[in-house]
């Protein structure tokens, strides 16, 4: 897979993934960048000593980053945010100039705005344009803003925070303040978009994630590199049991590779050379191994791994395809600064799968894989929003290896497969991995987020990097073709989606614990141990809580641990042998026998449904 993917084998795995943008969305862009522009010179007239860096828009929103002797607090938000709405009633006109590239230069050092130099040294085309607010404040900019001020509604605009940035991203030079805002077209949307904020921070994975106990972070381990508890690690495997029971009905083998492979390895299918940087130091025996570039590097992405499983031995077309899966951990040099909980991380587990195929099983095999990849989408319950994106090259980049004629027949297989089962899809120029094409599932969670989840992908390329063969009926040496592919992308980032997603009310065959024993007293206290014990014999994550304390305190707190079924048991259910049923998805359902309420909870779990 591609080294610069995170959570799946896609070039932007971590990250969020937006769908082509609306009419509507091409007028909020503009909103939000004139609107950037109205607070930066709002910042300068409040603070003249500050000088300003980039001011895009994005998301939800907009910020500038500002180099700033003394650092800005709420307060002097609200005073930036009162003299932007003093702007914006002036109903300054916003008005496009190009001027050459040297009267940009004697402009910028005329105001003595440094930054600006460097950005002007970067911008290739010309001429320079430059946006003017009014008469009284510009910066260079390509566009596009609104016509004037008066477009822009300070009540339907808010500043939200700042935060510390790096000039250019890189640690090594001037530490920036970043002010974050949002802007909108009318007050009802920002409204609207505040209560979204609110639930998204209600679901935060981070959040939920510590209170209910699944994983934690420390700093002595570093920064990006998740610890998981015993609740945690059982919702992973959970996770993977689920994909791995799927796969061998499909016919996939399990391997398991190292953690480290050699420079050399890396260098054959190309990975070193395009992603060096973004892998951990390199481990080497002596000096002049080192300046040779020969060592060991921690493993980033399994398919070189999983070639060398196929060229161990030579291979017949009988035996094709070959299937190799691995829920490899690999590590990646992520910065510190794009860490994010479980989303974006330096060490994550992929659920990685080679395929290994003749020319002619590729489009079948192609669509195998599709529908794996649906089929775990709709068990997750992430089918009802997403879309397909054809992540192909750009041909005027030169990031890519490979021949021309190669990547027209592994774009072609992808198309065919879309069309075939009439998805639906759009392109992505540009976002194909170095060596091949692929097909992203892009799903939208119940924030209305867009995430890349499942990928897969046709390769000629490493193929032929590696020398791969396989003997043809005629006799013949051939080479294979290769589908890399991973339904869940990393389990670290899908966790992370899950929990916000479920807010951490996970479904009876997903939860952690699926069920709790609530004795009245001590005296219910060996019936219930026995009731958890034949649950767990059969399967069910089952627990007793013995901490003795009142029957109202224990519900609470299944509620607040978010415990699907809770069993309480009194005298009478002692008696009965029986157990007074509570579930999370539809309250109170009464006294139920021991042995009904053991086949309902599996049945229910095997269906993946409510209890």
């Amino acid at each position: 897979m591609s080294l610069s993917e995170q959570s799946n084998p896609s070039e932007q795995a971590e990250k969020k993934i937006y769908l082509p943008r609306t009419s509507e969305s091409e007028n909020l862009k503009k909103i939000r960048h004139t609107t950037s522009h109205v607070m930066a010179m709002a910042v300068q007239k409040l603070f003249p000593k500050v000088q300003v860096t980039i001011g895009p828009w994005i998301e939800n929103g907009f910020y500038y980053d500002f180099d700033s002797p003394e650092a800005f607090t709420d307060k002097d938000l609200k005073a930036i945010k009162k003299e932007m709405d003093k702007i914006i009633n002036r109903k300054l006109p916003v008005t496009r100039e190009e001027v050459s590239r040297e009267e940009a230069e004697r402009r910028i050092k005329e105001i003595n705005e440094p930054y600006k130099l460097e950005i002007l040294a970067d911008i290739k085309e010309e001429p320079i344009t430059i946006y003017h607010l009014g008469n009284e404040w510009w910066d260079l900019c390509a566009g596009p803003h609104v016509e004037d001020t008066k477009q822009l509604n300070p009540k339907a605009i808010d500043l939200e925070s700042v935060a510390g940035a790096y000039w250019r991203g890189d640690e090594t030079k001037a530490q920036l303040q970043r002010i974050y805002g949002t802007a909108w077209e009318n007050p009802e949307q920002l409204t609207e978009y505040k209560r979204r904020k609110e639930e998204a921070l209600r679901r935060d994975h981070r959040k939920l994630g510590k209170e209910l106990g699944l994983f934690i972070f420390s700093d002595l381990v570093g920064p990006g590199l998740p610890l998981w508890t015993p609740k945690g690690t059982l919702l992973r495997s959970i996770l993977e049991d689920f994909l791995k029971q799927e796969q061998i009905k499909r016919g996939y083998q399990p391997v398991i590779t190292p953690h480290i492979g050699r420079v050399d390895l890396f260098k054959t299918s190309g990975h070193w050379q395009k992603y060096k940087e973004d892998l951990f130091p390199m481990m080497a025996e002596n000096e002049e191994a080192a300046n040779h570039e020969q060592g060991f590097v921690l493993k980033a992405m399994n398919c070189p791994f999983h070639i060398q499983i196929y060229k161990s031995e030579l291979r017949s077309y009988r035996e094709l395809p070959i299937r190799l899966a691995e829920f490899g951990t690999v590590y990646r040099f992520e910065q510190s600064g794009e860490l994010g909980g479980l989303t974006r991380v330096r060490g994550f587990t992929q659920d990685d799968a080679h395929i290994f195929v003749t020319p002619e099983q590729l489009d079948s095999e192609f669509l195998n894989v599709v529908d794996l990849i649906l089929s775990v989408i709709k068990t997750l319950k992430l089918d009802q929003n997403f879309q397909a994106r054809l992540s192909f090259r750009d041909p005027a980049s030169d990031k890519y290896i490979g021949s021309d004629e190669a990547w027209d027949k592994a774009e072609s297989a992808i198309r065919r497969s879309v069309e075939t089962l009439g998805m639906d899809h759009f392109e992505g120029i540009g976002e194909a991995a170095f060596y091949g094409p692929k097909l992203d599932f892009i799903v939208r969670d119940a924030l209305e987020r867009e995430w890349q989840l499942g990928t897969v992908q046709v390769d000629y390329n490493l193929p032929e990097r590696f020398d791969l063969e396989y003997v043809a009926e005629d006799g013949s040496r051939k080479r294979p073709v290769m589908i890399h592919r991973a339904p869940f992308g990393s389990l670290e980032r899908l966790v992370g989606i899950l929990i916000e997603e479920y807010a951490g009310d996970f479904p009876l065959w997903l939860a952690p614990i699926q069920a709790r024993l609530l004795p009245v007293s001590e005296v219910q206290l060996d019936f219930a141990k026995e009731v958890a014990a034949k649950m767990r014999a059969i399967g069910i994550r089952a627990e007793v809580d013995i901490s003795g304390d009142r029957l109202g305190k224990l519900i609470r707190n299944a509620e607040k641990e978010k415990i699907p079924i809770m069993a309480v048991i009194g005298a009478k259910e002692v008696e009965t042998n029986s157990l007074s049923i509570r579930t999370r998805a539809n309250g109170e359902l009464g006294t139920i026998r021991v042995d009904e309420v053991l086949d309902k909870i599996k049945e229910s779990v095997k269906n993946f449904e409510k209890f």
